[in-house]
């Protein structure tokens, strides 16, 4: 009787629920309708806000570009195309109107772009108009302590309608890998889009981390130490990974500044018709007039390290190593040494970050050796990279590394670590001959810093003459031509 009670209750069940499913299914598809016919009205408002747009003498409508690039007063290699990228399109098409889209409320544009000038030396021809967003806290990770990247992701979207509201342009392009946004100013805004891919949002490196439950900067030991947990991380990975695929494909044009990041990008967005590597923008030229004669200073070798003060970079990784160097030093009478870590610091979490770094050289007993130079002069960073004997850089399948190809030109032996850019496209043979070194945990660094110190004077010139000869591939010349060609379709 009991099983036959049981058995009537689950048909009724099944009963109710099919009965729900028509309305349902109605209600949904209702729901649907009515939403694009929202996103259509506004789609018809947006577009008769665009014909406003300024015109020329001549009368003619003028073509405005957006670059979207919330950190647009940075110091770092990003930035750096950002500007490149802007005084390559003023080349090529003068008449358009060019803007900016920045959360750099707390300075001009003018400042803005005496900053471009006195940190990479680049001074643009043309007006830039800079639409200022307060809304920038939205794609700030401290906001976000957990799902940070789905959180900065959706707070990007209403970034970008910010954005949207105050300027509609004709291109849009995202510099600086707000992917989400790109659907938001082809559909809604009926822009041509395109983007600059520095480093994807997620990879497939990523995925890797997580489901070998490794201990990362981006998988905390305790979601490491429980395997429901990672199982958990890595299905909200690959949903995220999912929804990043769908809207990179919105791109009518993809820049990518590696083979390292084309690969995943391929792997991701699928597109690969309207793809294209494009190297960032390396003032090759200007390191040229520094002689490549013996870097050493009258207190013995001077190592540097160059690039924004962010976690990915893994400064922390250089102090340890340099601190394993000096018990080297001690053990084998090396030279005295000296390293200089130089970056750009965006916010008070990268200010945070450097007081973090000062207080583990205090606890390894290495500040006496250390000094910490924070958003210098150009001129300033060229100083130093003429006098270093070695160059730093530690970052974890770093896309590409601007500071690398800078040390490179300037004559200053590099040591990278093994993976990402560093590995694919710059540290790489010239003609059969070595132009850096790549390394990856404390001891290795260690052991090659002090291998590069205990080479001879010539051993080291010939490694610095390699890799200044093979760094024109990067210079801002070849840029502009690769940026011109690729972005040539969003302009037809």
């Amino acid at each position: 009787m009991a099983a036959a009670e049981r058995g009537w209750c689950f048909c009724e069940l099944l009963r109710f629920f099919y009965s729900l499913f028509f309305p349902g299914l109605i209600l949904c598809g209702t729901l649907c309708v009515c939403l694009l016919i929202v996103l259509w009205g506004i789609r018809l408002l947006l577009q008769r806000k665009k014909k406003s747009a300024p015109t020329s003498k001549n009368g003619k409508k003028q073509t405005v570009i957006a670059f979207f690039h919330p950190y647009c007063n940075a110091g770092g290699g990003g930035e750096r195309v950002l500007w490149c990228a802007l005084r390559a399109l003023q080349k090529k098409y003068p008449e358009a109107v060019y803007v900016v889209y920045t959360g750099d409320v707390n300075v001009s544009g003018h400042q803005i772009l005496e900053g471009a000038f006195r940190r990479f030396n680049i001074r643009l021809t043309r007006p830039v108009k800079f639409v200022f967003l307060r809304k920038r806290y939205l794609v700030e990770d401290s906001l976000y302590p957990h799902f940070t990247l789905l959180g900065q992701s959706l707070g990007s979207i209403f970034l970008g309608w910010e954005a949207l509201m105050q300027c509609i342009p004709d291109v849009y392009i995202d510099s600086m890998g707000y992917a989400f946004t790109l659907p938001l100013f082809k559909y809604l805004g009926g822009c041509r889009v395109g983007s600059y891919v520095h480093y994807p949002t997620i990879s497939t490196d990523m995925l890797s981390v997580v489901r070998n439950q490794n201990v990362g900067f981006n998988n905390a030991a305790f979601i490491t130490r429980n395997p429901f947990l990672s199982k958990l991380k890595l299905i909200y990975y690959y949903l995220f990974a999912f929804m990043y695929g769908l809207v990179g494909s919105c791109s009518d044009v993809v820049m990518v500044n590696s083979s390292w990041t084309l690969n995943h990008i391929l792997s991701l967005w699928k597109v690969g018709d309207c793809t294209h590597i494009v190297y960032p923008p390396c003032d090759v030229q200007t390191f040229l007039d520094i002689p490549l004669h013996e870097k050493k200073t009258a207190s013995g070798h001077l190592l540097v390290s160059i690039g924004q003060f962010r976690p990915e970079k893994n400064h922390a990784l250089q102090i340890r190593a340099f601190a394993k160097l000096l018990k080297k030093k001690e053990a084998e009478s090396l030279p005295s040494l000296k390293l200089v870590l130089i970056g750009g610091c965006r916010n008070q979490d990268d200010e945070l970050r450097v007081n973090q770094l000062r207080r583990l050289s205090e606890d390894l007993g290495v500040q006496e050796n250390m000094e910490f130079k924070i958003n210098i002069p150009f001129d300033e960073l060229k100083n130093y990279l003429s006098e270093a004997t070695i160059g730093l850089h530690t970052m974890w399948n770093e896309h590409f590394g601007i500071g690398i190809v800078e040390c490179m030109a300037a004559g200053t032996i590099v040591l990278a670590h093994n993976s990402g850019g560093p590995k694919l496209d710059i540290v790489i043979p010239h003609e059969g001959e070595r132009t850096g070194f790549l390394a990856e945990s404390e001891e290795g660094y260690a052991e090659t810093m002090a291998q590069v110190l205990s080479m001879s004077a010539e051993k080291r010139l010939q490694i610095r003459n390699n890799a200044r000869a093979s760094v024109s591939r990067f210079s801002d010349q070849e840029f502009e031509v690769t940026f011109l060609s690729s972005v040539e379709k969003l302009f037809q």
